[in-house]
């Protein structure tokens, strides 16, 4: 499977992505965000998606975190209508205060069920290295991780495992293989003392 060659098109998404989350960091470990951005758009090309899905990695957080209507433009305008399409079809919500957790994750797994095989692509990359992140942080600073999030670790891994017969219907075998697994040692991790 051979990957596309980039244009200035993906250099200019990498450049604004970097720009629109300068002053973001992982809840956790403290990470400047766009490394998260970058391994999403990482895994989508190194499962031979297009430019377009990889340019959606890249900004697939841009209308969650970074959103407004200045964005949606911007986005629209600099990188066009399937990409912007991508994008929206990650994004869980805009509102903010964001809604209840529970009411965002179930309406983010309807939105999934209809959403193009693009769009699961860039999500699924996106779930895989959240549950990467998440499982070196546990084995980094323990058990105590899942208390930086609001749902803590049954919510989270009934959210993963929703999540799996979506991904099921692209044909993405070792991305699901390694999501099924991460899921696996989440469930069954214990903190060594």
């Amino acid at each position: 499977m051979k990957s596309p060659i980039l244009s200035q098109k993906f250099e200019l998404a990498l450049v604004y992505a970097t720009r629109l989350h300068a002053e973001q960091i992982r809840k956790v470990d403290g990470t400047p965000y766009i490394a998260h951005l970058l391994s999403v758009a990482a895994m989508v090309l190194e499962a031979g998606g297009s430019e377009a899905e990889a340019i959606a990695g890249l900004l697939h957080d841009s209308l969650e975190d970074r959103g407004g209507a200045q964005t949606r433009a911007e986005i629209r305008q600099q990188f066009g209508e399937e990409i912007f399409s991508i994008i929206e079809g990650c994004t869980e919500s805009e509102i903010i205060p964001k809604p209840p957790w529970m009411e965002r994750k179930q309406r983010y797994i309807a939105q999934l069920l209809i959403a193009s095989p693009s769009v699961r692509l860039v999500s699924l990359a996106d779930k895989l290295h959240n549950a990467r992140s998440l499982l070196a942080s546990l084995h980094q600073f323990g058990e105590e991780v899942w208390t930086y999030f609001k749902a803590g670790k049954d919510s989270t891994l009934w959210f993963y495992k929703e999540l799996m017969p979506i991904y099921r219907t692209i044909n993405q075998p070792w991305m699901l293989q390694e999501f099924e697994q991460l899921i696996f040692e989440l469930e069954h991790f214990s903190s060594i003392k």
